[in-house]
């Protein structure tokens, strides 16, 4: 269950051995669509998407502010679900839902296929602890080297490493203490990585 003001780290992949992105415009557009369904619900504080799955480090938003987002764009009836945390979690199990479905239609018509693209239901896991919430900071940055998509996470460029960087996103890099912190720790990460895809090769 999706509970206001938790952490939880989101992920999903594409059915069988398919992708689900095969085009630069194809990341962009997901990105695009998950603000346009998530926004309300959930802050994303991190992410990285990969040709065939992707990962997301998401804080839920509080009741109160859920409740006014809703309110302003949508109107009082929308808000018969959220008189418990059952409601509220399936209200942002349904966005999650409309942004995977908002994305297949587009990607199917795209490519010219029919069918499901994502995995049926997506992961999500409660995350408990600064250590726990810095450490999957670190897995989905580099996650991409971890999967040998690059040697470099920092060449990646489907991830949120950058932008946290440049927008100087006061809330993660606060877990690192400061900015060069979250740096090392991501090259640390990255020559791990490395060193352990060498040695199952």
């Amino acid at each position: 269950m999706l509970e206001p003001q938790k952490y939880y780290h989101i992920y999903n992949r594409a059915n069988g051995f398919e992708n689900l992105f095969v085009k630069e415009d194809n990341y962009s557009f997901f990105l695009d669509k998950m603000h346009h369904y998530l926004a309300s619900m959930v802050e994303v504080c991190c992410y990285c998407l990969m040709p065939n799955h992707f990962h997301l480090l998401v804080k839920v938003k509080s009741k109160e502010e859920m409740v006014e987002t809703i309110e302003r764009k949508k109107g009082n009836q929308y808000l018969q679900g959220f008189k418990n945390l059952e409601g509220i979690d399936k209200y942002i199990v349904q966005q999650f839902s409309n942004l995977f479905n908002a994305y297949s239609k587009a990607f199917n018509k795209q490519q010219n296929r029919t069918g499901s693209l994502f995995q049926k239901g997506f992961k999500r896991k409660e995350i408990t602890g600064q250590d726990y919430l810095k450490e999957l900071v670190l897995y989905i940055h580099c996650n991409a080297v971890h999967h040998g998509f690059t040697e470099n996470f920092e060449k990646w460029k489907f991830s949120s490493y950058h932008q946290i960087i440049k927008e100087k996103n006061s809330e993660v890099i606060s877990w690192f203490d400061d900015i060069d912190n979250f740096k090392d720790c991501h090259q640390v990460k990255n020559e791990f990585n490395k060193i352990k895809n060498l040695l199952i090769e």
